[in-house]
């Protein structure tokens, strides 16, 4: 009985109470929100009409303290339709679209 007890509290003594992934992944989500804005900004701006159900997914990488690179990638169902890359300057709050 002793040794279930001592298994059951032994993870939360060895891992920590509290949740860093802010701290960890703060780069990451500050791109990500920079970039969803300005292409929600984007998209409302143009006067398309839009007959598909194009639905965006997002993807950041960190390159160092200050700079991450996002991906954005419009879907419709299971089809691609169009994939955009962004450098993202968290520090100075600009973005910049990667030209291929």
């Amino acid at each position: 009985m002793k040794n279930l007890i001592a298994f059951i509290l032994f993870p939360f003594l060895v891992i920590p109470f509290e949740a860093k992934a802010n701290d960890n992944f703060s780069v990451e989500i500050e791109a990500l929100t920079l970039v969803m804005e300005k292409y929600k900004e984007d998209t409302e701006s143009s006067l398309e009409l839009n007959l598909e159900d194009k639905k965006p997914s997002y993807m950041a990488l960190k390159q160092d303290e200050c700079n991450a690179t996002v991906e954005v990638t419009e879907k419709s169902g299971l089809e691609v339709i169009n994939t955009e890359f962004f450098d993202v300057n968290v520090c100075l709050k600009e973005i910049y679209k990667v030209i291929n």
